[in-house]
């Protein structure tokens, strides 16, 4: 989503200043004037490579009060947009003390009457620069998770149509992102295999969709939901202009039918102004009594047929919406 840099760590940071610090080199008049404005050159270039550096760190991460409301949600349920805040604070705070200490320095240094106390003058800023950048190596450490972490956030098109798949864990959420979209998501038959958000797309008659595969849900409280459901939860509620929730009759999955049926009643509840397409998924294995749309993900049975009632919902065909109404 976002173009984040390397974090480097307060050490590596350090390694990169003043390694780049020990080039630097100047000419002057005399010996004293050429010791002189070579240690000016070697405070300067460390300070530029902190400033600069740390500067990129704080403009590359977003502000989270300009991003969509999905993915801001996003940041605070998966990094805690209050602690991102803070650690790019610190990333500032530290860019103006050492960019103070290399002031200091310089006048020190230019004022200075013999070279050893130039080299000490110098020697002292590279110790108090050192300092300052390791007290802030754990908001390093931080933003570099953080980096990480938004890394694998989906690109999402949000002015595109775009379809949710929700459902408890191990319902086969996932095999039918891979069916209907060029989405691949990882599969396992263990549940909780899908712990973030992907993407897929498909397109019919030159309308390009959004398909969202999203972690298992489980029943109970939205307070008591974790991180990885949260997910779910966002794409659900800033991201869906139709969910799918898939039932498991065959309860295979690990979840009896009517802990599934009770978790869709409260998505029914939680997000009723958006249209659910109720599917029943792993007709290979039982086939119940209903009038719902049925299909397995594995074989590719009945997909065809769901992706017609699937596009007729989204696009707003009647008579879709009319089954759709039914199958509910």
């Amino acid at each position: 989503m976002l173009k984040i840099p390397t974090i480097l760590a307060a050490d590596e940071l350090l390694d990169k200043a003043f390694k780049k610090a020990s080039k630097a080199g100047s000419q002057g008049l005399t010996r004293i004037e050429t010791v002189r404005e070579t240690n000016i050159s070697k405070v300067r270039s460390a300070n530029d490579v902190i400033v600069s550096t740390l500067g990129k760190y704080v403009k590359a991460f977003p502000s989270i009060e300009r991003l969509s409301p999905f993915y801001a949600e996003l940041i605070d349920v998966t990094i805690g947009k209050d602690k991102l805040k803070k650690s790019l604070g610190a990333m500032d705070w530290c860019r103006g003390s050492v960019a103070r200490v290399s002031r200091e320095a310089i006048r020190t240094i230019a004022n200075a009457r013999s070279i050893d106390a130039i080299d000490g003058s110098r020697r002292a800023a590279y110790g108090r620069m050192s300092s300052i950048v390791k007290q802030i190596d754990k908001e390093l450490k931080f933003i570099s998770n953080a980096r990480n972490t938004i890394r694998k956030f989906p690109t999402v098109d949000l002015s595109a149509p775009t379809i949710v798949i929700a459902g408890a864990p191990n319902v086969g959420k996932s095999l039918l992102v891979g069916q209907i979209s060029t989405g691949k998501p990882r599969v396992a038959v263990y549940p909780f295999t899908t712990q973030e958000i992907s993407l897929g797309i498909f397109e019919r008659e030159y309308v390009r969709y959004q398909v969202i595969d999203t972690p298992g849900l489980l029943d109970r409280p939205l307070e008591e939901r974790n991180a990885m459901e949260m997910r779910a939860v966002l794409a659900l509620k800033h991201l869906a202009d139709a969910i799918v929730f898939i039932v498991d009759p065959s309860e295979t999955c690990g979840y009896t039918r009517a802990e599934q049926e009770h978790l869709l009643s409260s998505l029914k509840g939680e997000f009723s102004s958006t249209p659910i397409i109720v599917v029943e998924n792993k007709v290979d294995l039982l086939r119940a009594d209903s009038d719902r749309s049925k299909l397995s993900a594995l074989s590719g049975e009945g997909v065809s047929e769901f992706m017609e009632l699937l596009i007729g919902v989204v696009g707003g065909d009647r008579k879709h919406q009319n089954a759709y109404s039914a199958n509910r």
